[in-house]
């Protein structure tokens, strides 16, 4: 192996371990015991086990479970929707015979530098659009398009050879043949990639539920730990007072927030794989027929 080869290697090896570092360090907190962080501080290896933090999430298991499902629900739908949407705008102005693609490519830009403020944006949804408490309410406002995947998804269409959609409208093909069966397929390395930023959008979002949702149904998997970090904070400023303080001595705090951090990034954590996967196989059938 070339020397270069190697110390890339090694460059790249050295980054994956500091990336993982946090977590690891995250994972280990969680299995460790209160009182041994509070005395000895953060530790990779777990000086005394303990599985405190997650049996105090298992007593509101369903509630996490129902939040899950929410929140899985609005990432697919609002992934899918919002990523067929970006492309089915993207196409028309990335086509240099669209005569209005200047007019639409310039309210997508401005759309990026300026916004309405939180009120007009809080009107639309609730007086204008009605989602509150409704799964609307998390796939609508402010993910299901966002104006700077639609310049990245313009530039990538800008790329392929305006010969084979020529070729395919000579054969007798129409505009939206052309866009899914000729287009779409060889846009699979920008798809994966909007997909995955569509995708850890929806996941994380906690700010649409505080928003929007007052039935506790429809609160999303990080509203919920959102809320509990919250009340865990209450607890300790409200810890002079006796039933604060005893609460607050049985619950194991640190070690809860982590188990939080654990359960609320595992999954994503462990889909992101197959999305890495599916993203070079994208980027190889995309250079092939390119």
């Amino acid at each position: 192996m070339p020397w270069y080869q190697l110390c890339l290697n090694l460059l790249f090896i050295i980054v994956v371990i500091l990336i993982m570092l946090p977590l690891v360090l995250v994972l280990s907190v969680s299995f460790s015991d209160e009182k041994s962080i509070f005395v000895n501080g953060y530790s990779f290896i777990p000086e005394k086990l303990s599985l405190m933090a997650y049996s105090y999430m298992w007593q509101d298991r369903f509630s996490i479970l129902h939040a899950y499902g929410v929140t899985i629900m609005a990432t697919v739908i609002g992934s899918v929707i919002g990523l067929l949407m970006t492309a089915m705008y993207a196409y028309p102005i990335s086509r240099r015979d669209f005569p209005l693609r200047n007019v639409f490519s310039f309210y997508v830009f401005i759309t990026i530098l300026f916004g309405g403020g939180l009120v007009p944006w809080y009107l639309v949804y609730t007086n204008l659009l009605n989602v509150k408490d409704s799964i609307l309410a998390l796939i609508l406002p402010g993910l299901l398009m966002n104006g700077f995947n639609i310049l990245v998804m313009r530039t990538f269409f800008q790329g392929i050879p305006p010969s084979l959609m020529e070729s395919a409208t000579i054969d007798g093909a129409g505009e939206f043949r052309v866009w899914w069966q000729i287009v779409m397929p060889l846009s699979l390395p920008v798809l994966a990639t909007i997909g995955l930023f569509n995708t850890l959008a929806y996941w994380n979002d906690w700010f649409n539920s505080m928003i929007f949702i007052s039935d506790a149904k429809w609160f999303s998997l990080q509203y919920v730990m959102q809320k509990t970090l919250m009340d865990i904070q209450f607890l300790s400023q409200q810890s002079g007072t006796g039933n604060a303080s005893a609460l607050l001595a049985t619950t194991p705090t640190e070690t809860m927030r982590m188990a939080m951090a654990i359960i609320g990034v595992g999954p994503i954590v462990l889909a992101y794989p197959f999305f890495q996967r599916y993203l070079v196989k994208g980027l190889t059938i995309g250079a092939v027929k390119g």
